[in-house]
C-alpha cells in the first residue's frame, strides 16, 4: 500500500526539517481534491482531478492509491468517466492515509 522506500527517498531528498512541512502540503491538497471527488465530483475535470492525485501520491509513496487514480484517470481519459470507481479511490486514499501516518514514525526511526 505504501512504498516505504519511496518515503525514505524523498525524506533524504528534502532533508528531515522539509520532510513534515511536505507531508503536511501533500495531505492538505490532496485532501482538497479529495473532498471535492467526494462531495461533488466533476466529470469534466475528472481525468485532470485523478492526474493530479496520482502525481501526488507517486511523489509521497502511496502506492496503490496511485494506481487506482491511474486506472481512473485513464478510463475518464477514454470518455469513460462514469466506469471510474470513485468510492474505491476515496476508500483507498483514506486506508493509505491511516496506514502512513500511524507508521510513519516508527518508520523513520528504523
Amino acid at each position: 500500500m505504501i512504498d516505504w522506500e519511496r518515503v525514505s527517498e524523498l525524506r533524504d531528498e528534502v532533508g528531515a526539517d522539509d520532510f513534515a512541512e511536505v507531508v503536511d502540503l501533500f495531505l492538505e491538497e490532496v485532501g482538497g481534491t479529495i473532498g471535492t471527488l467526494r462531495d461533488a465530483p466533476d466529470m469534466s475535470t475528472l481525468e485532470a482531478d485523478l492526474h493530479f492525485l496520482k502525481g501526488a501520491a507517486l511523489n509521497l509513496g502511496f502506492e496503490a492509491f496511485s494506481s487506482l487514480c491511474q486506472k481512473g484517470e485513464h478510463l475518464a481519459g477514454a470518455g469513460r468517466a462514469e466506469e471510474v470507481d470513485l468510492p474505491a479511490i476515496l476508500d483507498c486514499f483514506e486506508t493509505s492515509r491511516g496506514t502512513f501516518t500511524e507508521e510513519l514514525p516508527n518508520r523513520l526511526a528504523a
